[in-house]
């Protein structure tokens, strides 16, 4: 079965970084897009980034563009989630995501298939 496990989460002050992994198995996933989400305290689920395992592009919410970075470790169906220059804002549960590439078209957490459970990210001012 499919599972992806969501690791790196924790406290940091606001400025500083983090780095998420998603570990990924239970099937082959080079025709697919993985990616993050996150949510915050009474807010909806929103897109952070995706990345193509097969070709590497990358995209990313403008709220996030220049401070944080998707990447993935092929060998090790791994995804990572580098967050730098952390603000308060950031302050949430960040999810991982894998879905065919037509599904991120518009970044819409309803057109995953698959989700990890979740990591807390909190960013202290």
């Amino acid at each position: 079965q499919v599972q992806l496990v969501e690791s790196g989460g924790g406290l940091v002050q606001a400025g500083g970084s983090l780095r998420l992994s998603c570990a990924a198995s239970g099937r082959t996933f080079s025709s697919y897009y993985m990616g993050w989400f996150r949510q915050a305290p009474g807010k909806e689920r929103e897109f952070v980034a995706r990345i193509s395992w097969s070709s590497g592009s990358t995209s990313y919410a403008d709220s996030v563009k220049g401070r944080f970075t998707i990447s993935r470790d092929n060998a090790k169906n791994t995804v990572y989630l580098q967050m730098n220059s952390l603000k308060p804002e950031d302050t949430a549960v960040y999810y991982c995501a894998a879905a065919g590439s037509g599904r991120w078209v518009f970044g819409s957490p309803g057109r995953m298939e698959y989700w990890g459970k979740g990591t807390l990210a909190t960013v202290s001012s």
